[in-house]
């Protein structure tokens, strides 16, 4: 069986399309929320909740085998509640995003239009893209019983949420004392990366990836990590990150020359000194 059989079987393809309906009705009403609030940077906080409320859609939708979708909708459910809530406290009392707040600027009167399709749907229908093997895992119905790459799989999405929360953490906590205003963590997780946080989400993706290999079909679906990580590398993660912060704090520029921009690794003063 391969991945053909996500298209051809109609109860599969009705779980899909019903996915991507949901996710488009749920980004066209915080497209209405943002527009209250004249904030379109509400987007952010809906990444996490959004891929959990896909997969609990398939999990509840689907006909697959009942362990695997309990593993798959948990683990989504816990990463993104967790992260949707860090979002939400993160924002809260913040003006919008710089980003969003440029294009806002840029598109004058018609932003209010314009991000919608530029900013909601777009984010919508991606985060359907990258959910492929949150749907294929759990709507399979074979093999009947978990096997070791769920075991593995879930073994990686801790070590993942693992790297994201904890990184998440040291730095809120970090920028809570008014001692470090300007200055560059480089403790903790953040001694071996610049980027615990995104490194942690993108292991959390090739976990879903790792489920979804065990059933048939489930390797076509490695898209989705590689599309996952692409964008916390090259498009709304640490490029953009780092360009803004290297101009912002100083310092900066000589934590990127010894430490690893994303796979954890001693830093080179400790290599040389080793």
């Amino acid at each position: 069986m391969s991945w053909s059989w996500a298209l051809s079987d109609p109860s599969v393809l009705r779980v899909a399309l019903g996915g991507l309906a949901l996710v488009l009705l749920a980004m066209s009403l915080l497209w209405l929320v943002s527009l209250r609030l004249r904030d379109a940077s509400v987007v952010d906080a809906f990444w996490g909740a959004g891929f959990t409320l896909l997969a609990l859609f398939y999990a509840v939708t689907s006909d697959g085998v009942m362990a695997r979708k309990v593993l798959l909708s948990s683990l989504t459910l816990v990463w993104g509640a967790r992260l949707s809530v860090h979002i939400l406290k993160r924002r809260r009392g913040q003006p919008e995003d710089p980003r969003y707040a440029a294009w806002h600027a840029a598109a004058g009167r018609g932003f209010w239009w314009s991000s919608y399709f530029s900013v909601f749907l777009l984010q919508g229908v991606l985060m359907w893209v990258i959910s492929a093997p949150l749907l294929v895992g759990q709507a399979s119905v074979t093999p009947a019983r978990l096997t070791v790459l769920d075991a593995l799989g879930a073994g990686v999405w801790a070590v993942g949420f693992l790297f994201e929360a904890v990184g998440d953490a040291q730095l809120r906590r970090f920028k809570a004392d008014p001692a470090n205003r300007g200055a560059v963590l480089q403790t903790g997780l953040w001694a071996y990366t610049r980027h615990p946080n995104y490194f942690g989400d993108s292991l959390v993706w090739w976990s879903y990836f790792l489920i979804s290999l065990s059933v048939p079909g489930g390797v076509w679906t490695i898209f989705s990590p590689l599309l996952m990580t692409l964008l916390l590398l090259r498009v709304s993660g640490v490029s953009l990150l780092e360009s803004e912060l290297k101009k912002s704090k100083p310092g900066y520029t000589e934590y990127v020359d010894r430490t690893s921009a994303f796979f954890p690794w001693p830093p080179s003063r400790w290599r040389r000194d080793s």
